[in-house]
């Protein structure tokens, strides 16, 4: 078993906590008996304290009683953390325990406690977008990048904002076991990749479950570059160097999507990242993205999100 660390704090983010844990969790039902994970709440002490919306948690160890013996460990986010320093002992207790563990890290603005343990001087990281520009005046010597949905460097991992962190366990998950485990468990999750707000990137196990190097994944990274190009099916199977039929069917099989939903998706998110951090006109976005005219824009934005164009901007600007 890999034994998951979780530390927890009261007024913690529930969600940082319950997202990635479940994903775990959830992967459990998919792997062998005896190799999978097993996760460990550590919080200040052995009482229930409320996580930020109220829900009582309790931990299984205190910070004292925490040993090096964890294989991952993650610090959960929580409202307060980007302007109030944690509290000391938890310090002590990533002091204790990261060295010991294979791979650690945060999600969302937990990487404000790794920051103030001093364990993210001259690492590439990232945090939820908000509270990004504070992470990087805080911490000078770390590498903030806004608007990454997870990174790894070496063995720290931290994710963006919330629901992030399920993108990060995914990720441990599918470099643990596989991507077929990683899907199985996001499709069990219902986890979509279309992200409201901020890092708006797709979770690459919902979006292209393939692996690196074969006609399937040579498709995606094709679409995500040239999303301005027709890319029929006869284009894409071209780029997989299959008959068009042969390839819809593969896709699909992989994918668990159409080549054309697949395309489309990717024009949405491409789009959905330039209304949220750029000045572009409407007209400017749906070239760019391949829709062709706002109208073909305006009409699949309604499709999938409910909004348009420009109430989705509205809605989810950067500042």
């Amino acid at each position: 078993m890999r034994s998951v660390a979780m530390i927890i704090f009261p007024e913690v983010q529930a969600l940082d906590v319950s997202g990635p844990l479940d994903a775990f969790v959830e992967a459990n039902a998919f792997i062998p008996d005896g190799e999978g994970y097993r996760v460990t709440l550590i919080g200040p002490e052995r009482q229930p304290f409320r996580a930020s919306n109220g829900m009582l948690l309790v931990p299984d160890l205190t910070y004292e009683e925490a040993r090096p013996s964890f294989d991952l460990v993650l610090v959960a986010g929580g409202p307060a953390l980007p302007d109030a320093a944690p509290d000391l002992r938890m310090i002590a207790c990533l002091h204790a325990i990261v060295g010991a563990a294979a791979r650690y890290g945060s999600v969302c603005t937990g990487a404000f406690a790794l920051g103030h343990a001093g364990l993210l001087d001259g690492r590439l990281v990232t945090t939820h977008w908000q509270n990004a520009p504070a992470l990087a005046r805080m911490f000078p010597e770390a590498n903030v990048d806004f608007d990454r949905i997870y990174i790894r460097d070496g063995a720290l991992l931290t994710s963006a904002g919330v629901t992030a962190g399920i993108d990060l366990a995914l990720a441990i998950i599918n470099e643990d076991h596989g991507a077929a485990v990683a899907l199985a468990v996001a499709k069990r999750l219902v986890v979509v990749a279309q992200r409201q707000g901020g890092q708006s990137q797709f979770s690459p196990y919902i979006a292209a479950p393939a692996e690196e190097g074969s006609p399937i994944a040579r498709v995606y990274q094709h679409v995500m570059a040239h999303l301005r190009d027709r890319l029929s099916v006869a284009d894409l199977a071209e780029q997989a160097g299959m008959s068009p039929r042969n390839f819809a069917r593969a896709f699909v099989q992989q994918v668990h999507v159409t080549p054309a939903e697949f395309v489309e998706q990717a024009r949405v998110d491409a789009a959905r990242n330039l209304l949220e951090g750029s000045d572009l006109a409407l007209k400017a976005i749906a070239f760019e993205c391949g829709f062709g005219n706002v109208q073909r824009m305006r009409q699949v934005f309604a499709k999938r999100l409910g909004v348009t164009p420009n109430q989705y901007r509205a809605s989810f600007r950067r500042s």
